[in-house]
């Protein structure tokens, strides 16, 4: 095991180390062979909704472990938890996105059929989205209960995880079915929402844990590192809703749908702050409509807005300010734990 760490490369360490954990799971952990038929469904839900995933979150731990620790630190042992907390966090997300495809009424993810949409499936997904986080726990348990830092993971995954729930609860109050009001639509309103939905899961949660696994609890430190990453967290999910519209199926691998679920995106709230009282009007009678006509109007009026011309300007200006960020928050962590997400992100078209 010790010449595979030296030999593969992270990202072939994190994909050995799922089958490994699903295994685990679902093979080693309870072996009541009453349980068989709920293990077998354990093993398609992880593979179905957690392995295909673009990853980012989950390799951002031992990405930001290595810039956080200096070789001789990196023991074998600590290289392998810094796998599987990372898989624990792709189990987050995958929660997260079964879940939010059934309340959103989603057809595709990754470019495959949502899971509730699977034959056999449909609101049984609800269940699924259980097992996976409770599934997380287990091996958090399993894996890390003897280290220091245990307690700091449990407090962190368990407070991202209400943070984010939050943040949902939000979008989905925004949004109601049926429902159109854009005076909801505030910037205020958008930027609690990727704050709580998005950005603390997908980008403190990762970084914050490799910290706590690297020993520093600080709570400056850790509130130093949120400065900077809920600010990148909101840059993503801008990108993301300027990817729901503008985005390729082809690539994104999935169908956008958030002006149909009448949803609080920035393209809709930009767009409000620009557009004349007719056009306003215009979007009132089509936002949040399913049929194509309509969808196609809402497009038409963010292009005669110059909505991507508008959003690759914010894109440049995003940058340039995390870049500052960067340099008056980072204080004594490496600044190349947070340049190397933003690489991630910027310019991404997927």
């Amino acid at each position: 095991m010790a010449l595979m760490i030296a030999l593969r490369s992270d990202h072939h360490l994190f994909e050995a180390m799922f089958e490994e954990l699903v295994t685990e799971l679902t093979e080693r952990d309870l072996t009541d062979p009453a349980l068989t038929d709920a293990m077998n469904r354990l093993r398609q839900i992880l593979e179905y909704n957690v392995a295909r995933g673009k990853r980012n979150r989950g390799l951002s731990v031992i990405g930001s472990l290595r810039d956080l620790l200096p070789s001789s630190r990196l023991t074998q042992d600590t290289v392998l938890r810094a796998l599987v907390v990372g898989w624990c966090i792709e189990m987050v997300q995958g929660f997260f996105l079964v879940a939010d495809d059934i309340m959103d009424g989603s057809v595709t993810r990754r470019g495959q059929p949502c899971w509730y949409k699977k034959d056999g499936i449909g609101l049984d997904a609800i269940n699924d989205t259980l097992l996976l986080e409770a599934s997380v726990y287990r091996l958090l348990s399993k894996h890390c209960r003897n280290q220091p830092f245990y307690i700091h993971l449990l407090e962190l995954f368990n407070e991202t995880i209400f943070q984010t729930e939050l943040g949902q609860t939000l979008d989905l109050m925004t949004a109601p079915a049926g429902q159109i009001d854009l005076n909801i639509f505030t910037m205020e309103r958008y930027k609690a929402i990727v704050k709580y939905k998005t950005a603390f899961y997908s980008f403190y949660l990762p970084v914050g844990a490799a910290m706590y696994m690297a020993g520093i609890s600080s709570k400056e430190e850790h509130n130093n590192a949120k400065n900077i990453l809920l600010e990148m967290g909101e840059f993503f999910q801008i990108q993301d809703d300027y990817l729901d519209c503008y985005g390729d199926p082809a690539v994104t691998g999935k169908i956008g749908t958030d002006i149909q679920d009448n949803k609080c995106s920035w393209l809709v709230v930009k767009a409000l702050e620009v557009m004349t009282p007719k056009q306003r009007l215009e979007l009132q009678a089509c936002y949040g409509c399913s049929d194509e006509a309509s969808v196609a109007k809402v497009k038409a009026l963010y292009n005669t807005l110059q909505m991507p011309a508008l959003y690759h300007s914010y894109e440049e200006e995003s940058y340039q300010r995390l870049q500052k960020l960067i340099a008056c928050h980072a204080g004594n962590l490496p600044h190349s734990v947070f340049l190397n997400f933003a690489k991630k992100i910027y310019k991404r078209n997927k």
